[in-house]
């Protein structure tokens, strides 16, 4: 299956793909450049409208690869088309599990990395470097989100105030000038 730019964004989890060897949600995005590469084109969260993240959602059952997935995703979610430049690994998110969140004491009193380290990665991410070729004007989330360009440090300071540790990964990963 190839990408498509589609007029409404796909919901809920019923489609999605998990690992079969830990049980993450498989999870695909992109860290979308301007062609200068000294810009990043971050979207607020839509949990947090006052958090800037990176474009990313869950792969789906019918799509063929990761990266078809995260061409999507940038597509629904920040309205952008652009050409996958590199694949930038897999990243897991090692945030203990929601449930903890209700006794993150139970988190923070573990006795060992074993102990904490027994619960498996609540996703793997799989994120791709688009350099942007065009940015639309509607698309499928324009009215649920913002987009804005921001610089390395800009970006890095927003995915760290967002506690996304996985999208600071990716963002380290990418060919974005320090500077």
């Amino acid at each position: 299956m190839k990408f498509s730019a589609v007029d409404t964004a796909r919901v809920g989890r019923a489609n999605q793909v998990y690992s079969p060897s830990t049980g993450a949600r498989i999870v695909a995005g992109c860290v979308c450049l301007t062609k200068d590469k000294t810009q990043v084109l971050m979207i607020s969260s839509s949990a947090d409208k006052n958090k800037w993240i990176l474009p990313k959602g869950g792969v789906e059952k019918d799509e063929s690869s990761p990266e078809v997935a995260a061409q999507r995703e940038t597509w629904e979610e920040a309205g952008c088309l652009g050409e996958i430049i590199k694949g930038l690994g897999v990243v897991e998110d090692m945030r203990p599990p929601k449930e903890w969140n209700q006794d993150i004491a139970a988190f923070e009193n573990a006795k060992s990395d074993a102990e904490i380290n027994r619960h498996p990665p609540r996703s793997e991410f799989h994120f791709y470097e688009m350099e942007i070729r065009e940015l639309a004007d509607k698309y499928p989330e324009a009215s649920k989100r913002k987009r804005s360009f921001f610089n390395y440090e800009e970006a890095k300071s927003n995915l760290i105030k967002a506690k996304r540790a996985e999208l600071v990964a990716a963002l380290e990963r990418s060919s974005i000038l320090r500077g």
